[in-house]
């Protein structure tokens, strides 16, 4: 039964692969229920499913068995244009390696979401997204000629440019110096509060996972808190 408030629900979730050697179970019987508006770490030791479980949360994978409801709709009953275009409508990402197009500037980056989506003029709210996060002097350089901290802004403003009503991010400091991901852990933070988005995040950073609302520590594909 999937509470009323919850805009992510998970129920009897399991993902298996087949090897050489059998099956390899990643998750089993997860149960879990995120709020609107709610801030969650998902942490745990490498290899636990943390990264895995997000791409399910995400739709970017599916289960092998079990549910995931994402805003009402159950991502298993779509087909890949399906999940994508529902991603589309209510989902921002920010990875680890930042995932920027080499080939595009700053603005282009940030742009790009926003003309997925049928943006007549992504230009200016792209704009305003980079001098909101310090970048309004960036918009013409490429990501080779950025910082990681930088780049890692880019991927925010990138996220939250269409104002989604979930972000998903992945060990969104993992590729940072401390000081940087202090920076961004508190800009990350700053930006969902004005938006009011339901925050889900994977990380190894402790600080980082005490700045949510809520912890969910994984253990061997299982929920263990």
């Amino acid at each position: 039964m999937r509470a009323a408030n919850s805009i992510i629900t998970v129920e009897s979730l399991c993902k298996w692969v087949d090897t050489a050697d059998g099956r390899l179970d990643i998750l089993t019987s997860l149960d879990l229920a995120i709020n609107a508006g709610e801030t969650l770490a998902i942490v745990g030791a490498s290899g636990s499913g943390k990264s895995t479980l997000l791409g399910l949360l995400a739709g970017l994978d599916l289960p092998s068995s079990g549910t995931v409801h994402l805003c009402g709709t159950s991502l298993s009953a779509l087909n890949e244009d399906g999940r994508a275009a529902l991603r589309a409508r209510h989902v921002g990402f920010v990875f680890q390696s930042f995932q920027l197009l080499g080939h595009l500037t700053a603005l282009e980056n940030v742009m790009l979401p926003l003309e997925l989506a049928g943006e007549r003029d992504a230009r200016e709210p792209a704009r305003a997204m980079l001098e909101r996060v310090g970048l309004g002097h960036r918009l013409k350089h490429y990501p080779r000629q950025l910082s990681g901290g930088e780049q890692q802004r880019v991927a925010l403003a990138r996220a939250f440019v269409t104002a989604p009503p979930i972000l998903f991010a992945d060990e969104p400091t993992g590729n940072l110096d401390s000081r940087t991901g202090a920076h961004v852990i508190d800009l990350l933070f700053e930006l969902n509060r004005e938006r009011g988005a339901t925050l889900v995040l994977v990380t190894h950073d402790q600080a980082l996972a005490d700045s949510c609302a809520r912890t969910v520590r994984l253990d061997g594909g299982r929920i263990v808190n």
